[in-house]
């Protein structure tokens, strides 16, 4: 078993997720694949958004942030994930364990946040169309994700801050495929009360209050629609809505799923690994595809980027 005697040392954690997995290196390539369409998808919506005039708009804007942040957040992720199992690299040291526990769960925050954004520029169309160019706009929109980047950067801060007045006198085996919080600060051996505190506390700010204000928008929506007379009108707004419901779905079920098992039942560590390693990378990988495939304007933007692109050729 490693040891040290405290955190005043150059120590370096030992990675020990996916022990004693069999053909464990298929599942490596599929993370190297997926990695690969990730930052083809996303880097794709960034160029069209960027490229494409019509899509200089407040609702766009949010969506570009989102693909950013995917694209950030897998980048952050899945190379050190490679890196560490695949070439077998399990040690990594102190500092650089903190810095990749940060990035990860940053942009992690970062894609919650967002998707709360989506949602309010959802409501305001859907319920006040008439004063939507006015309330939202460039600015407030900007204002708004730029706050979002200011509050997820100070509680991750915190979160991780908080490690490092710990000391490390026993085990420094990360039962987990990367440095996650839980996993980390488990291993101290002086009192972890505030790094409980403050797990609780960024669970609550990244996964609960989204969820529960994007509830709250759809109830808000869905009032809205029962009273609208029109029937193709309602369907028209409920199309607007299915790309960002299905965002929603993907990033938010399989993190509550993931919580709630890990704290009623006693599951195999390899299978919550892998479930928690798939809650990560899927997000990121389908919302550019599910964005693209789900909305008409990005799908005619498309269509008409080809056509230039023949019509030069």
């Amino acid at each position: 078993m490693l040891k040290r005697q405290n955190i005043s040392e150059n120590i370096s954690f030992y990675l020990g997720g996916f022990y004693n997995v069999p053909h464990v290196k298929y599942y490596f390539i599929f993370l190297c694949f997926v990695y690969i369409i990730t930052v083809l998808a996303n880097g794709f919506l960034l160029s069209l958004i960027y490229l494409e005039k019509t899509f200089h708009t407040p609702r766009y804007i949010i969506v570009f942030n989102l693909a950013l942040t995917d694209l950030c957040g897998s980048t952050a992720l899945i190379p050190k994930v490679l890196d560490t199992f695949l070439l077998n690299r399990r040690y990594i040291v102190y500092e650089a364990c903190l810095s990749y526990l940060f990035f990860v769960f940053f942009f992690g925050s970062m894609q919650s946040w967002t998707l709360v954004t989506m949602a309010y520029d959802r409501l305001i169309a859907i319920c006040l169309p008439l004063r939507y160019s006015v309330i939202v706009t460039r600015k407030s929109v900007v204002t708004i994700l730029l706050c979002s980047w200011t509050s997820a950067l100070i509680i991750i801060a915190v979160l991780v801050g908080l490690i490092n007045r710990l000391s490390f006198c026993g085990s420094l085996v990360i039962k987990s495929f990367f440095c996650d919080h839980g996993a980390t600060f488990r291993l101290a051996c002086n009192d972890t009360f505030l790094n409980i505190v403050m797990a609780n506390v960024t669970f609550a700010l990244v996964i609960c209050i989204p969820l529960v204000l994007i509830g709250a928008t759809y109830v808000c929506i869905s009032i809205a629609l029962s009273r609208t007379a029109s029937r193709e009108e309602r369907l028209k707004a409920i199309r607007t809505c299915t790309s960002h419901l299905s965002l929603v779905a993907l990033f938010f079920i399989p993190y509550v799923v993931t919580n709630i098992i890990a704290n009623i039942t006693d599951i195999n560590p390899n299978v919550r690994i892998l479930n928690s390693s798939l809650s990560h990378i899927a997000p990121s990988l389908l919302n550019p595809i599910i964005y693209a495939l789900k909305t008409e304007e990005v799908m005619n933007a498309v269509r008409k980027l080809c056509k230039r692109k023949i019509t030069k050729w």
